[in-house]
């Protein structure tokens, strides 16, 4: 409610300002890129504070109706004439090498900041400012696409939004069918790992006693979900995503629950790219369960290896022989794993291989391949099992050949695993998979015998 009120008294400063504009010098912006570049020049000369929001909003809506040439020309207007106030900064320089003192550091730094910090500042005080600007650097992050001349700019964006949305400002809600339907429908539409087919199949997941979901909302993004985790409870830690999702499944007993397991994390805003939620949520919602349920006493995940068919690919000094690259090929075949034969002779090659990708497999820069096992890793959990053909859906058999892994948060042993990651580069993982990797350099036929 207060949120509210106050979003509609801003709206209200925001609609009389803009009026009192229309009177004056605003009514003749140019509606492309320069004018829009001189409107935030404008914006930056001073306004009062109603005058300032409503030409704030004024700048948000004329970018929104910018074609993607338009959006690039404004951007790269940024960059070039938005940049530090290179008198004042030169000044601050010559006065700190004559005499260094904490006063001097202090006005050095704040004439070092480029004006455009400044200006996405007072952008993001319009009404609706702020997820107006997430949407922004979504565009931006789509435009940059390896070319570095908007890399500064993006940096300034990307560290206002990481104030913004710091973990004090973000709020823990558990979403259920009692949700409003604007938000169930955009659980819906941003789930990324598991696709949630329809209304009903929502609600499988969120409604029985023995499922969870729980989302980060923002206070000026109070409608829009900005990371959500899908939790099952279960007896036991699952080895396959199948008998999760099914629609016949039985529900468990909420008194017989002693794992949760965390089977879909999904961001949702591609203009917070590079800002981590995952972790705070992960380590919340497990506090959040304890509380709920004291009998719970394991936590993983049930992942997918996105990356792994791409890596056995690409990869040209993997130990394979030319027999395995044979066989490799029955993968072709999207219904492989419906011949015994084959998915006996392939589990014997590609289990070792999916030990080899986690434990050994690095790229150029020297981090695991893997984007969703960093993630984890970095958490504290540990890598605790491979799951063969745990996800048979057509997108796992594509990017991991079925290929699931369970990672475990063990409370205890959270901080130590990520001090080991973070410093050393280690991935803490069970006897279990460590003793698939034992075998990877024996010959295919010893594999396949054993």
């Amino acid at each position: 409610m207060a949120n509210a009120f106050f979003s509609d008294l801003l709206a209200t400063i925001s609609e009389r300002g803009r009026t009192l504009l229309r009177r004056g010098d605003s009514a003749d912006t140019k509606q492309d890129a320069d004018g829009l570049i001189a409107l935030c020049g404008a914006l930056l000369s001073g306004r009062g504070e109603a005058s300032g929001t409503a030409m704030a909003r004024e700048v948000l809506d004329i970018y929104r109706e910018l074609d993607a040439a338009g959006r690039r020309a404004f951007f790269e207007g940024l960059v070039r004439d938005f940049g530090p106030d290179r008198e004042r900064l030169s000044k601050a320089i010559e006065k700190w090498r004559a005499k260094p003192s904490d006063e001097d550091a202090s006005s050095l730094h704040f004439a070092s900041e480029p004006r455009r910090q400044e200006l996405i500042r007072r952008l993001n005080r319009a009404p609706g400012g702020t997820g107006d600007l997430v949407a922004m650097r979504a565009d931006l992050l789509g435009m940059m696409n390896g070319h570095t001349d908007l890399a500064a700019l993006d940096r300034d964006v990307s560290h206002l939004l990481s104030s913004w949305f710091n973990r004090g400002f973000l709020v823990l809600r558990r979403i259920d069918w009692s949700t409003p339907a604007n938000i169930l429908e955009k659980i819906i539409r941003y789930e990324a790992v598991h696709e949630i087919s329809d209304w009903d199949d929502l609600r499988r997941r969120i409604d029985p006693v023995d499922r969870r979901c729980y989302a980060f909302f923002h206070p000026a993004m109070v409608d829009e979900p900005l990371i959500f985790v899908e939790v099952a409870l279960t007896e036991t830690i699952p080895g396959a995503i199948a008998p999760l999702l099914a629609v016949d499944r039985q529900h468990l007993p909420i008194e017989r629950a002693r794992t949760a397991v965390f089977y879909s994390i999904s961001n949702t805003q591609r203009g917070l790219g590079g800002i981590s939620f995952g972790s705070f949520l992960i380590k919340q919602v497990v506090e959040e369960l304890r509380r709920e349920l004291p009998k719970l006493d394991s936590f993983v995940t049930l992942s997918p290896v996105p990356g792994f068919m791409q890596w056995i690919k690409q990869d040209k000094d993997l130990p394979l022989t030319d027999e395995d690259r044979d066989l490799l090929k029955r993968l072709d075949d999207p219904k492989w794993f419906e011949h015994p034969e084959t998915t006996m002779l392939l589990r014997a090659l590609l289990e070792p291989l999916a030990a080899h990708y986690f434990l050994k497999a690095r790229t150029p820069k020297g981090k695991l391949i893997d984007s969703v096992a960093r993630f984890h890793l970095g958490n504290g959990a540990r890598l605790e099992r491979i799951n063969w053909l745990g996800d048979l859906s057509p997108k796992g058999v594509r990017e991991s050949a079925g290929v699931m892994v369970n990672y475990l948060y063990r409370l205890d042993d959270i901080e130590k695993n990520h001090e080991a990651y973070a410093n050393d580069g280690e991935v803490v993982a069970s006897s279990a998979v460590k003793k698939l990797l034992k075998g990877e350099g024996r010959r295919l036929l010893d594999m396949r015998l054993s």
